[in-house]
């Protein structure tokens, strides 16, 4: 290579300074541990706030337009559910019912639960069961409970266990297991839509939503704006993921205060390996000049200052995510509510971030190298 040379020699100025090296490498580290596990715990906290639209797995969902969130369910009127299995490029639709409630249980304890009421003749949406039968849940009093990060709630029920729901008797036919856990740090239930409706206290309005299975993909376009000329709207599940992200990001301070986090430890980065690497130069700028005195040229040593810092930012980031994939890890093993979750974006944020510390830090190197002159460095 053209600038082989050069960068061997970049290199071995870099690395046989192990106290900068270290002090560079240990900063870049740190910021890059810091950015990961921010952007990590708000991509796992939109994970958990997009679980009922992930477990449930419809392709469209029907809505009141001031629907954020898909706990936030506003009751939709029984008409809207024959209007929409009435229209063109509808394959079916069925109704669905999400409400919170307190269980007693068998302790006496009281415990906060999302109810998820089925339709009755399709069971659509249904979780895949791990123990039990799913034609059970149309036994009287049945329900099913959902094994996760919150089954212990519950005190770990079994088959046969009983509960209390509003002076109604339940019994658990089933346990099951879903994509995703939920965000709200309660247990989930899963019973039919009739029965939903009947042992929780509900408004004139039961339906929380309508979903929607349209024929095509073409169909689409054609179910929205019908249902947009009854007032209502309808979305395809990935446009009400989006919707909910929105709603966390822009209308709560969740996205805010991350947003924050993140820029704090970008800064504490640039920081410590702007400084340090800036303190790397200048104890080294007698090397620099003697390089310029034996016909090195102002190119060659912006490359060599180049190579130094990003190879630097590189071995920081690579240190920095399995730094922080280590501790969600464990984290994980040992809370099982813990919500944070390495996704690209949280890798692509962090090496875009981790480029612009090794770019600032290089060009303040740069400008001081650039003014040495040979002269300067052999009369000293």
């Amino acid at each position: 290579m053209r600038y082989s040379g050069i960068l061997r020699i970049g290199f071995k100025l870099l690395v046989n300074d192990r106290g900068k090296f270290t002090a560079l490498l240990i900063g870049i580290t740190f910021a890059v541990f810091l950015m990961m596990q921010m952007t990590a715990m708000f991509a796992g906290i939109l994970n958990r706030a997009f679980s009922t639209v992930t477990n449930i797995g419809a392709g469209m969902w029907v809505m009141d337009p001031a629907v954020n969130t898909a706990t936030s369910a506003i009751p939709l009127p029984d008409y809207l559910l024959d209007a929409v299995r009435s229209m063109d490029g509808v394959d079916y639709a069925v109704p669905l019912f999400i409400g919170g409630a307190q269980v007693k249980l068998a302790s006496g304890a009281y415990q906060s639960v999302t109810v998820v009421g089925l339709d009755d003749s399709s069971l659509f949406g249904r979780p895949e069961l791990l123990q039990g039968n799913i034609q059970d849940i149309y036994a009287d009093n049945s329900f099913v409970v959902v094994n996760d990060a919150e089954f212990a709630k519950l005190e770990n029920p079994k088959i046969g266990t009983s509960f209390e729901l509003n002076d109604h008797r339940g019994t658990i036919v089933g346990i099951a297991r879903v994509a995703a856990n939920g965000l709200n740090g309660v247990p989930t239930l899963y019973t039919t839509y009739s029965r939903a409706i009947e042992y929780l206290p509900t408004t004139r309005f039961t339906i929380s939503y309508v979903l929607v299975q349209p024929k095509s993909a073409a169909a689409v376009a054609g179910i929205k704006q019908q249902v947009a000329k009854l007032g209502y709207v309808a979305f395809t599940k990935d446009e009400f993921n989006q919707r909910i992200s929105d709603y966390y990001t822009y209308k709560t301070g969740i996205g805010t205060n991350i947003l924050l986090m993140t820029v704090i430890s970008f800064i504490v980065g640039l920081s410590i390996s702007g400084q340090t690497f800036y303190t790397f130069i200048l104890e080294n700028l007698e090397k620099f000049g003697a390089l310029k005195a034996i016909g090195a040229k102002g190119r060659e040593l912006v490359y060599m200052i180049l190579f130094m810092a990003f190879f630097t930012a590189m071995i920081g980031y690579g240190l920095g995510i399995g730094l922080v994939t280590l501790m969600i890890s464990i984290a994980r093993y040992r809370l099982p509510n813990y919500a944070a979750m390495i996704t690209f974006g949280n890798l692509g944020l962090a090496f875009g971030m981790v480029l612009l510390i090794a770019g600032i830090s290089s060009y303040i190197g740069i400008r001081k190298v650039l003014k040495i002159e040979p002269f300067d460095i052999f009369r000293g």
